[in-house]
């Protein structure tokens, strides 16, 4: 029979946490769809289940120095109405499933989720984020690109909870987010792509670009990014081929329900040719 157990603090959490290994619920919207069970039966929960959402400290969003700390616990809308969260953020939250969701569901469990198709983890590896994983032992930082390591694999452990989301502050005058969907709305991507950066005087002063749905992972190259960094907005231009041959190596998707992998691969792709291009146009408007 599974338990559940409602903590009065986050120190009850992280003890039950510990002698229960339970599986941690904050909004649920993934976890109930993967759970999910027969109609008229509940869902087919592997464990214990720790309710979260209701800790006042995981409800917290602030900034910290150079860094905004986005608590576990905090719902989407709340994040996309946050003046400080950045802009290609804000655009990944406000395109996941619907604003009933939104007023529910939680960063950090889409990102526990792990789905490479995740709309607001594709965003979170262009900024650096960082996860702010605790436990009774105490408290360490694991950035995304380590804490994810394979479809729905995380380096989570069976006595830790995830309480913050971690992204840095730092100049980053492009920010650009799209999402490839059957339709405009409550759609899951049949791919993703972010891209930000910092452009100084026609200098690339530093790019992070990622892809969502086309690998086990979302896909960012930080040797290829390094390559743009300190270019002029004509020599990334002229750089473009090549660094769209880079990506087309890195790019290795799947078919499913959603779509096809030459669909994903060649639209990835496109999107990525056509942001490079692009570049000094969307510059000007600054």
């Amino acid at each position: 029979m599974v338990r559940a157990f409602k903590p009065a603090d986050l120190t009850e959490a992280l003890r039950l946490r510990k002698e229960t290994a339970c599986v941690p619920l904050a909004g649920g919207t993934d976890l109930m769809v993967k759970y999910r069970n027969w109609t008229g039966l509940p869902p087919a929960f592997p464990g214990d289940v720790l309710f979260l959402s209701h800790l006042k400290e995981l409800q917290t969003l602030e900034r910290r120095g150079e860094t905004l700390r986005i608590g576990a616990g905090v719902p989407l809308a709340d994040i996309a109405a946050w003046p400080e969260t950045p802009a290609v953020l804000r655009e990944a939250v406000r395109g996941i499933a619907a604003p009933a969701i939104r007023n529910v569901a939680t960063l950090a469990g889409n990102v526990c989720n792990a789905s490479p198709a995740g709309d607001g983890i594709c965003a979170l590896y262009a900024l650096d984020a960082r996860l702010e994983l605790t436990s009774v032992d105490g408290t360490r930082e694991v950035s995304i690109l380590a804490f994810i390591t394979g479809p729905g694999r995380t380096v989570l452990r069976r006595d830790e909870l995830v309480t913050a989301v971690l992204v840095p502050r730092r100049a980053a005058n492009i920010q650009v987010f799209r999402k490839v969907g059957t339709r405009k709305a409550n759609a899951l991507a049949k791919l993703s792509f972010a891209a930000v950066g910092e452009v100084k005087e026609g200098i690339v002063d530093a790019m992070a670009l990622s892809f969502g749905a086309v690998g086990p992972t979302v896909v960012r190259s930080t040797e290829t990014e390094k390559r743009m960094a300190g270019k002029t907005l004509a020599e990334v231009t002229a750089l473009a081929p090549s660094i769209v041959e880079d990506y087309a190596a890195l790019i290795v998707p799947i078919d499913d329900q959603r779509s096809t992998a030459a669909y994903r691969k060649t639209v990835a792709l496109n999107l990525l040719k056509s942001f490079l291009e692009g570049l000094k146009e969307k510059v000007k408007g600054i």
